[in-house]
């Protein structure tokens, strides 16, 4: 988009929160950079969405989003299916993909007690700490980010398991103890990244965010997706899929899933990609290959 095509106004609807504040910032300003002349603002909607965190803000705002031009979230949260009238319209470079442990006592997973009360509302992250560590108490975790580590400080938890993505973009990385590899904790589909959502066949709006688009990051995140997708994820279903380019157009998408009874069924597979028809082609085929593994897919 050329500036004589710049838009004259860009409103980026977005929740409350802290983080959401932050992400939404963070965008404006690439577009206030980008594109001088336009108007760019905030539009703060103060909904149940400060506690449904799985649904995107056209979901849960009914038709506010109408009104505005974009939303931006962090992708891991967006449901595989958007509401009709909406769509993904880029996916950003990827941050720090990894979950970080943050504790007042302990440096390390390794470092805390047998049976140590550890704070998580993730199913996939619960699930993959009970595998190597089967002693540990895993105990529900609910809030925003300040919640959350205030429970934490107040002593309920010994330690708690977070996006590092999150942490950072706060100016809390100097709360992270240790970072846990990939190998370690498999991240979410589309963990660190950003998506912008925006109403379906506004392509003025489209082509004004255009720039933002990293192409392999939306490769990564339509495999990963995918993965979702095909096995009915949301916060209900143990899963986990992580995307990573080995070599120029050759993906490597590692995906497990995790039975109730705390078996994991784990995949990796490297396929040749040039488009995101074929990126979702080899999420599918792993998840189907999880499913073969495991059995029917919990929840």
């Amino acid at each position: 988009m050329t500036a004589h095509s710049a838009p004259t106004r860009l409103r980026i609807a977005t929740r409350e929160s802290r983080l959401a504040l932050w992400q939404a910032n963070h965008v404006a300003a690439l577009l206030k950079a980008r594109y001088p002349q336009t108007e760019v603002g905030l539009v703060g909607m103060t909904t149940r969405g400060d506690q449904i965190l799985d649904r995107p803000l056209a979901e849960i705002g009914g038709k506010g989003l109408f009104t505005k031009e974009l939303a931006v979230h962090s992708l891991k949260d967006v449901p595989m299916e958007l509401p009709e009238g909406f769509g993904l319209a880029a996916v950003m470079t990827r941050a720090d993909p990894r979950d970080a442990l943050v504790s007042v006592r302990y440096d390390a997973l390794e470092a805390l007690p047998a049976d140590a009360v550890v704070g998580t509302s993730s199913l996939r992250r619960a699930a993959q700490l009970k595998a190597r560590f089967p002693g540990f108490r895993i105990e529900p975790l609910r809030g925003n980010l300040d919640t959350r580590l205030g429970k934490l400080d107040a002593g309920q938890y010994d330690a708690v398991v977070l996006a590092a993505a999150g942490l950072t973009r706060l100016g809390l990385a100097h709360r992270i103890r240790q970072y846990l590899d990939v190998t370690q904790s498999l991240p979410a589909p589309g963990q660190g990244m950003l998506g912008i959502e925006i109403r379906a066949g506004d392509e003025a709006v489209r082509a004004a965010l255009a720039f933002l688009n990293d192409p392999q990051a939306a490769l990564i995140a339509a495999a990963e997706r995918a993965v979702s997708r095909q096995l009915g994820g949301n916060c209900k279903t143990p899963l986990a899929a992580y995307g990573q380019f080995v070599a120029p157009g050759r993906l490597q998408l590692d995906a497990l899933l995790a039975g109730p009874d705390g078996r994991i069924a784990r995949v990796c597979e490297t396929a040749d990609i040039g488009d995101e028809a074929q990126a979702r082609t080899l999420g599918e085929g792993v998840a189907a290959q999880l499913q073969a593994k495991l059995g029917p897919v919990p929840g």
